[in-house]
Formats: C-alpha cells, structure tokens, sequence
C-alpha cells in the first residue's frame, strides 16, 4: 500500500521533484500544486517551470497557489506539492516578514509577522497530519551549508528547519534525495 503523506527532501538539483513524480506516476489524477508562483519576464525561471511541466503527464491537473490548506482539507485525488521552500518563502512575502525585518533591523524575529506565520505553518502542518488526500510534497534541506551571515536569511533557514521537522514527523514515509538516488530515512 502506498503511503498516505510522503516528505521528499533534498539540496537544491537533487532530483527531488523527480523522485517525488516518480512516487505519483501511475496514479492519472493527481493535482500538481505549484507553490513558485509566477515569476514572469525571468527566462531562467521559465525554463525551470517548461521543465517540470514537459514531465508531467497530460492527464494531471494544476494549481498554482501557497493556499495548501483548504487543498490538504478537502477530499480529492491525490497532490504533489512542489515545494515547501517556494510556499515558505511567499509566505514569508505574503505575511510581511522581510519587510518588518528590514524595517526594524533587528537581529531577531519580527514580532507581528512572525506571529502569523507560526500561525501559517502551525495550519499547514495541522492540515497535513489529518489530510484524506494522498499527498507527496517536496522540500530543500537549506541547514547543512554555513550559517548565513545576515538575520533575514538565517531567519529562514531556521524556519525552513522547523518546517521540514514538524512535516517530516506528521509523514508517514521521509526520503532523502541526493545526486539523483533517493533513500528512505528512519
């Protein structure tokens, strides 16, 4: 039996969006959800997105949005959300963190926007624990390089952590991507 919430992790170009296909490829009505939004004018960008999309078969549908938890909530076909670290970052534009950090010039957290977006994640991983979908959703390890220099991005690398922890423990099935090969972690 497959299993019903599966974390894909990995660097960046490890292969992970591709285990994580490989993971749905005989189911034909999966939701390919697209958390990178829409980044036009970047031809860079646009080639990323051409990529993903030429893999995919014809019979999966799409959603580009951040708003996973109503899809989580709802009965459906199953979803593979590619990724977390796309839906962490809008989040983090979305809710006002890089802006009320940069306006404080705090080396901490921002006070009012990092109290949403713990809100945000606590939904996000609420929802994902009790999901009736099958879902798969892929995600970069950002915390095995240096410590960043400057507070906004340890800020999400710190966030990005604590995401890929609480959804990794809310998962059924955790796989680590690297150079292509993919290995379950226990």
């Amino acid at each position: 039996m497959a299993e019903q919430r599966t974390l894909v992790l990995g660097g960046a170009r490890s292969g992970k969006s591709i285990a994580a296909e490989r993971l749905l490829a005989d189911v034909p009505d999966v939701v390919y959800v697209a958390t990178g939004g829409d980044d036009a004018g970047n031809a860079e960008w646009a080639d990323r997105v051409a990529k993903h999309r030429s893999r995919r078969p014809a019979t999966w549908g799409l959603a580009e949005t951040i708003d996973l938890v109503p899809l989580l909530e709802t009965p459906g076909p199953p979803l593979l959300i590619d990724c977390l670290t796309l839906w962490l970052s809008r989040t983090m534009d979305a809710v006002g963190v890089w802006s009320e950090l940069s306006r404080s010039g705090s080396t901490g957290e921002p006070a009012n926007a990092a109290a949403t977006l713990e809100e945000r994640i606590a939904g996000l991983v609420t929802a994902w624990s009790a999901t009736p979908r099958r879902v798969v959703a892929v995600s970069n390890d950002v915390g095995s390089g240096i410590v960043p220099a400057d507070p906004g991005t340890r800020l999400f690398r710190d966030l990005m952590g604590r995401l890929n922890t609480s959804i990794s423990l809310a998962s059924d099935q955790v796989l680590w991507t690297i150079a292509g090969r993919t290995l379950p972690l226990t």
